[in-house]
């Protein structure tokens, strides 16, 4: 099984990554662009077919090591 975990700054926090992206589309002139939110995506091959236990273990991955969750969100798809 195979979970992918996309991880992004929570509203509100300032996305300087986004900005400058913002800001460098802007000047190549991609005007109607109006904002950018840079994240980023973690795949991880799982060893399971227990749908309920992947997302439990992936959930505990995200809490500990993969998200910093005082200013990141996460959102987890498994896929069989």
């Amino acid at each position: 099984m195979k979970a992918i975990v996309n991880v992004s700054l929570k509203a509100g926090v300032l996305d300087s990554q986004g900005k400058a992206v913002h800001h460098a589309l802007n000047s190549l002139h991609f005007k109607n662009v109006s904002d950018v939110r840079v994240g980023k995506q973690i795949i991880l091959q799982l060893d399971t077919t227990d749908e309920v236990q992947a997302r439990e273990d992936v959930t505990k991955m995200c809490e500990e090591i993969l998200a910093n969750t005082v200013i990141e969100d996460y959102e987890i798809e498994l896929v069989k």
